[in-house]
């Protein structure tokens, strides 16, 4: 009787080894990474929800990038936050009229899974701004999460 190294050593090891690269593989990420205060935009006369005809929003004291440049029928919008300070502002244009925003808040860090990490979510204190278009903010849910939840409400 003769041993077989091959069949009884080699070959075991190598599908182990095979199944260990594949099994471990990292997993993609699908979720929602990046947590935004999510505003809706309200009528001030029939306080019901009316998106604006013409919107324009980008950080004051940031990158002149725009969030929004003239977008059209926006109902919902959504301000990026800054994990690295605890206040934030924005130019923000409503139909032609211009007011700033700002928020004070805090941040704190989140897993969200092994595959997507860690990102950070917020708890909205304060909301301030000018009343140029904007006749007042009120705070629905001070907790700004990667979840598609309303936390402000601009009335105009």
């Amino acid at each position: 009787m003769r041993f077989n190294i091959y069949k009884f050593v080699l070959q075991p090891f190598l599908f182990i080894v095979l199944v260990q690269l594949f099994s471990c593989s990292p997993g993609a990420c699908f979720e929602q990474t990046e947590s935004l205060v999510k505003a809706t935009m309200y009528d001030l006369a029939t306080l019901k929800p009316l998106a604006p005809d013409s919107l324009t929003l980008y950080g004051l004291d940031r990158d002149t990038n725009k969030i929004y440049n003239k977008a059209l029928k926006l109902l919902t919008v959504e301000f990026p936050l800054n994990a690295g300070t605890d206040s934030c502002k924005f130019i923000i244009r409503i139909n032609g009229i211009t007011d700033t925003l700002g928020f004070i808040y805090s941040s704190f860090p989140h897993l969200l899974s092994k595959e997507c990490g860690y990102t950070f979510f917020y708890t909205l204190d304060t909301a301030v701004h000018t009343t140029n278009a904007i006749d007042s903010i009120h705070i629905i849910n001070k907790t700004i999460t990667t979840f598609n939840e309303e936390n402000i409400r601009i009335f105009y």
